[in-house]
């Protein structure tokens, strides 16, 4: 079995219970944190809608710039509403699924880094980026979104088995 096709079977199970997350981001508890040094809830499941990006396009280039010398620096998207959250995660996902699929085992063995003015922050294979900074990033967002929807009172769904909230899973 290729790498490829393992890869997008993982993203595609995590994609599908990290979604079931995002449906029930409250847009009208956006801006609220559970501490002063938290990401606000909107921009954490923003944070969460974006991770898949970096399995899309970044990875089809042997490094991503946060703060290219000749350009703005990135920006994360900012929270507008629970639906533009799932069409912004829904099309990540997308992409991802069709760039880790087209990639050979060859090609997940290729160096790629994170650079921030051209300078090199770390280099890995693209093998660890998908699973470093795209899978294992994307369940442990996951994790904190989960505690502040709970903290929100919003019923959490089964995630790896049941939940206080859907025990039937």
């Amino acid at each position: 079995m290729s790498l490829a096709t393992m890869l997008t079977a993982e993203l595609a199970h995590e994609a599908t219970l990290t979604r079931r997350l995002l449906e029930r981001t409250p847009a009208s508890a956006a801006s609220w944190k559970p501490h002063e040094k938290s990401m606000a809830l909107g921009q954490l499941a923003c944070h969460l809608a974006e991770i898949p990006s970096w399995g899309g396009a970044t990875l089809r280039d042997a490094g991503f710039d946060v703060a290219p010398v000749d350009a703005p620096p990135y920006a994360s998207p900012t929270f507008e509403s629970t639906e533009a959250l799932l069409a912004l995660f829904d099309r990540n996902v997308a992409e991802a699924q069709a760039t880790l699929a087209a990639m050979s085992d060859e090609e997940y063995a290729l160096p790629w880094s994170l650079l921030a003015g051209g300078q090199p922050l770390f280099t890995m294979p693209r093998l660890a980026v998908v699973r470093t900074w795209v899978l294992n990033h994307l369940v442990h967002h996951r994790g904190q979104l989960s505690v502040y929807l709970r903290l929100q009172d919003v019923p959490l769904p089964g995630i790896y088995g049941p939940s206080a909230d859907e025990p039937g899973m």
